[in-house]
């Protein structure tokens, strides 16, 4: 077959930008389409990929501030010559599942989640802290056209695989399709537990509004504990502003100072709501408990009791509250390091290229009439 796999964009390295690589790895001479490509902030494995990308890209500062043309994507996406595969694989949480192919062509999306800022966390996005009145006149308007295309465009997918069973009661609601469940990539190679843990608390996230650092940092300056707070994003201003004495924001820093605040802190904060999450299970890979707000893909990667604890609902006040009452002696971190090695990257391409293989077979055999 001749493959080709399709992603919303390459502008930051997370857990979409991990599960590309994954796939690429089983497919590595598929060509990658995306929207926007920005080799400067992406892991330089990508630098030596065949990578096409949009109109978008010559558009002035879209390699940094692409998501104030998402009005254009739906039509960039639909741009993108597909006609001569046979096989074409997206990892979406946006746009890219709405590429147009041939009729027999294999069309499998891996959903991240459907278009969170259009559904699921529509009104956080419309009442956020950096939205202006006139955005907030406009952002209904747009958003009613995408809800309309991502719901049509959700047609043009064959198959659907969600990151978690929350993904997938998500595709379930708003796309009226079945989804297989197959978890996203984690090295847990990379990560290793240490023999004894140091006196801090850890957060690892993108600083945008609905990840809920602030609950974090709200929390521990109530309880003057120390908090490491590890990632850029728009709101680290103001969760400068807001830090006491105990907090230390450390903004970008290196895989390996990520490693080493992973494997000896006395547990991660995992204050939002999340798709399903990465950081836990990384966390977890190096022997370390998560305290997680208790909805969402957390409670699929958090085991209460054996991995780390819930707090609900939503608060500063809740959180403080299970952390003040926190023990990580009480936590075996091999027993951790044991959960988290279920969701190794190997793992996940064992189990993703079968069901690739297995839909492409039975598509051939029911389209195109092969035995």
């Amino acid at each position: 077959m001749k493959a080709a796999i399709i992603t919303d964009w390459l502008t930051q390295m997370g857990g979409a930008e991990r599960v590309v690589l994954a796939i690429k790895e089983l497919f590595p001479n598929a060509p990658l389409f995306t929207t926007v490509y920005n080799p400067d902030t992406v892991d330089p494995v990508f630098h030596d990929m065949e990578i096409r990308t949009s109109f978008i890209q010559k558009l002035p500062g879209a390699k940094k501030s692409y998501t104030k043309y998402l009005p254009l994507m739906p039509t960039a996406v639909e741009q993108f010559d597909l006609t001569g595969f046979d096989l074409v694989i997206s990892s979406s949480s946006s746009v890219a599942k709405g590429v147009v192919t041939r009729a027999d062509t294999l069309h499998v999306c891996y959903c991240h989640t459907p278009m969170r800022y259009a559904w699921d966390f529509y009104f956080d996005y419309l009442y956020g802290p950096d939205v202006s009145s006139l955005k907030r006149r406009v952002i209904p308007w747009l958003m009613n056209y995408l809800r309309m295309w991502d719901r049509l465009s959700a047609d043009r997918v064959d198959c659907f695989i969600a990151n978690s069973r929350n993904v997938a009661g998500r595709i379930r609601k708003h796309y009226r399709r079945e989804a297989e469940v197959i978890h996203p990539p984690v090295e847990t190679s990379y990560f290793s537990p240490v023999n004894e843990a140091e006196d801090f608390f850890l957060v690892v996230s993108r600083l945008v509004p609905y990840k809920r650092v602030d609950l974090a940092v709200q929390a521990c300056n109530q309880l003057r504990l120390p908090l490491r707070v590890i990632g850029t994003g728009p709101e680290l201003d103001r969760l400068k502003a807001m830090a006491g004495p105990t907090v230390k924001m450390l903004g970008r820093v290196t895989d390996e100072e990520i490693r080493w605040h992973y494997a000896r802190c006395r547990a991660l904060l995992f204050p939002g709501e999340e798709d399903f999450g990465i950081t836990p299970l990384e966390a977890h890979a190096s022997g370390r408990p998560v305290i997680a707000y208790g909805v969402g893909g957390a409670r699929e990667t958090v085991k209460k009791g054996i991995t780390g604890e819930f707090f609900y609902p939503q608060t500063p006040e809740a959180l403080a509250e299970v952390v003040s009452a926190f023990d990580p002696g009480c936590y075996d971190p091999q027993i951790i390091r044991k959960h988290a090695e279920a969701f190794d990257t190997r793992k996940f391409q064992t189990v993703f290229h079968e069901y690739v293989l297995k839909k492409f077979d039975e598509h051939s055999s029911l389209y195109l009439g092969r035995e």
